[in-house]
């Protein structure tokens, strides 16, 4: 006797992949609204970002949709004109550790054993110093410069990239292909261009979206602490810790650059995280 199956609807179905999509691409729209946000926005600015215009903390109006700050500037302004600095100083920062990273890490894993750790070792002497401290040493030394902000992110992240980038370096040196290429009589650059780079290439990019996270944290914890771009520029983690005395008085001024600090944050974090088990599952 037979009997009728009741046909199962695969996990893979058009449906369910869309639903699987959706998270991912409303966290695309939201990073990317936050990032056209602190790019794009001086251009739009209503009024001088650094300009007196009204009393201390005075309420949000028709003049001023976000009220005035601890100074009477307009916050609108201040937080169209606050983001760039931050985005792009993180963004600098990220590119210049993934470079070492990459160079630094490649470089271990193609050299011999001895002379490899002995170039991790001399980069983990970065990782001992805490991250925030690199960061003080480096603006405090060159203040109102928005460089040595650059350089000391990538100093407190370029370690960690050194190693994960050597380790998937020297999983793919110890592959079947590679051998078989050396045995064929392959250059070491033939090695490097043809084998090793394509095969890190999704380690590597799953990294750099996870420094790109630690380094909006140093990048806003230099703006709050008031290093890097001085005077009366905007910043996001400037325009908290000056306004937090008066979060009381007037909510927006402190409440606003901080919730797009956590927006642009989580949600590049979150990308991230998708990034990363996207590129596991491919691996797998």
């Amino acid at each position: 006797m037979t009997t009728a199956l009741t046909p199962r609807r695969r996990s893979g179905t058009p449906a369910r992949r869309s639903a699987r999509r959706r998270p991912p691409l409303l966290l695309a729209a939201a990073t990317l609204l936050v990032v056209l946000l602190a790019l794009l926005g001086p251009l739009v600015s209503p009024h001088s970002p650094t300009a007196q215009l009204a009393a201390p903390f005075q309420q949000p109006d028709g003049a001023f949709p976000l009220g005035t700050d601890v100074l009477g500037r307009d916050v609108a302004s201040r937080v169209l004109g606050g983001g760039r600095t931050i985005v792009l100083t993180a963004l600098a920062g990220t590119a210049a550790a993934g470079a070492v990273g990459m160079t630094a890490g490649v470089l271990a894993a193609m050299v011999s054993r001895r002379l490899g750790d002995l170039l991790v070792r001399c980069v983990d002497a970065l990782a001992v110093l805490p991250p925030l401290l690199v960061v003080l040493v480096l603006a405090a030394g060159f203040p109102g410069s928005g460089a040595a902000v650059v350089a000391a992110v990538a100093l407190a992240t370029a370690p960690f990239s050194t190693r994960v980038l050597r380790a998937a370096a020297d999983t793919v040196l110890v592959s079947g292909y590679v051998e078989a290429a050396r045995a064929r009589g392959d250059t070491r650059r033939a090695v490097l261009r043809h084998d090793v780079l394509p095969n890190i290439a999704g380690p590597a990019l799953v990294d750099t979206a996870l420094r790109l996270v630690a380094s909006l944290h140093l990048t806003a914890t230099a703006g709050f602490l008031g290093l890097g771009r001085g005077g009366a520029a905007p910043d996001w983690g400037r325009m908290v810790s000056e306004n937090a005395p008066g979060a009381t008085l007037a909510a927006t001024p402190f409440l606003a650059p901080a919730l797009l600090l956590v927006l642009l944050s989580v949600c590049v974090g979150l990308l991230a995280g998708r990034l990363a088990d996207t590129v596991g599952r491919g691996a797998a």
